[in-house]
């Protein structure tokens, strides 16, 4: 990364495997954020970045001893300190490659590559470590957590981005399927804002320790509308200052996020289903068809692994791949928005409004 007259297309390349890599590296952030997360470890250290003042988590017998003065009323688990410590040593390298894919597109800048998305990304980096701290600060403050949990998605939407602008190529359409792409493009984005909310809501779950509120499927400890405490439940103004470790609301506010997740999930899932029948419908038979198949296929997945979650009781593979999942279709949607972005259809002609290199320098 180092040729300041590297040829443009070679810079692209360049530039391009670096993002990717960065993308993949961004998915494995968010599943060590789940493992954390679901093994309690989320407070496996009580400083930040390091672990009880050292860079790794203390082990042996001096150093347990050190730590344990340092922070009397944290006493040293190691088999929670590590996947505190490896989630933050994956995050850190995100954030120095994420640092460096943007000081890269500065400095070949005249070669067109994207400065704009890379140097907005290595802001948003900084914002996550700081929520990352806050997060173990403010003792699991539930807010915190899920927008933490939030910022991990975003980073990892804006990455695959980055890398679609940098690798992929958009189709060129028939013109006979531009009326169909401007029909359907609105639905499309009213597809990605449904599933933006249900992780936000599933976020709001998992912060507040109210995955297994409901231990039985279809109803909810035996009732179809069991007793709820919305208010309870989704209370924003939660206090500072205690340990949400496990959580501090009661069964009923728990219940009722439980309950919003699910109707949440039936939603998306019925809007889905009638939008990818119309989506294949009009563009099966198109260059958008993969990309068609892949969110039906990360829609399925999601949804069963959503139900062996509670089937299941939680499994700890289980629960991780559903988070992964969940990254997962909020990306293939991007993919096909992306696919879509740029194409604009007037009468019998579609017009490619953007070129690939005005695309690169946004």
């Amino acid at each position: 990364m180092n040729n300041r007259h590297a040829h443009p297309t070679d810079c692209f390349h360049l530039m391009g495997r670096g993002a990717l890599i960065a993308t993949l590296l961004a998915v494995v952030v968010v599943m060590l954020g789940a493992w954390t997360r679901l093994v309690d470890a989320g407070l496996g250290c009580p400083d930040w970045p390091g672990c009880y003042g050292f860079l790794s988590v203390p082990q042996t017998d001096a150093h347990i001893a050190i730590a344990e003065a340092r922070f009397p009323e944290s006493p040293v688990d190691v088999a929670k300190g590590w996947p505190e410590m490896i989630h933050r040593y994956a995050a850190g390298t995100l954030g120095l490659l994420v640092f460096a894919l943007a000081g890269y597109g500065i400095r070949h800048r005249k070669a067109g590559l994207p400065v704009k998305l890379p140097l907005f990304l290595a802001g948003f980096i900084m914002l996550q470590g700081a929520f990352g701290m806050w997060t173990v600060t403010l003792k699991l403050w539930p807010q915190v957590v899920a927008l933490h949990l939030l910022g991990g998605f975003t980073t990892l939407s804006l990455l695959t981005l980055l890398t679609l602008r940098l690798r992929a190529r958009r189709p060129a359409p028939d013109p006979a399927n531009g009326a169909a792409l401007t029909r359907l493009r609105p639905w499309i984005y009213g597809g990605l804002v449904l599933v933006i909310m249900q992780i936000a809501l599933g976020a709001w779950t998992a912060s507040n320790y109210a995955a297994v509120a409901c231990p039985e499927l279809p109803t909810c400890q035996g009732e179809w509308w069991p007793e709820m405490d919305f208010q309870h439940g989704f209370d924003v103004t939660q206090a500072v200052g205690p340990n949400y470790l496990g959580g501090q609301l009661m069964a009923d506010g728990r219940v009722a996020i439980h309950i919003s997740h699910r109707v949440g999930a039936m939603i998306v899932l019925v809007y889905f289903i009638a939008l990818l029948a119309a989506l294949w419908r009009s563009l099966g038979d198109t260059p958008y068809r993969p990309a068609i198949v892949l969110i039906g296929l990360a829609l399925t997945a999601q949804i069963l692994l959503g139900l062996a979650n509670v089937a299941f009781h939680l499994p700890l593979a289980v629960a991780v791949a559903h988070n992964a999942m969940g990254a997962g279709l909020l990306l293939s949607i991007i993919n096909l928005l992306w696919r879509l972005h740029g194409w604009r259809y007037t009468g019998a002609i579609r017009t490619n409004t953007t070129t690939i290199t005005q695309e690169a320098t946004a």
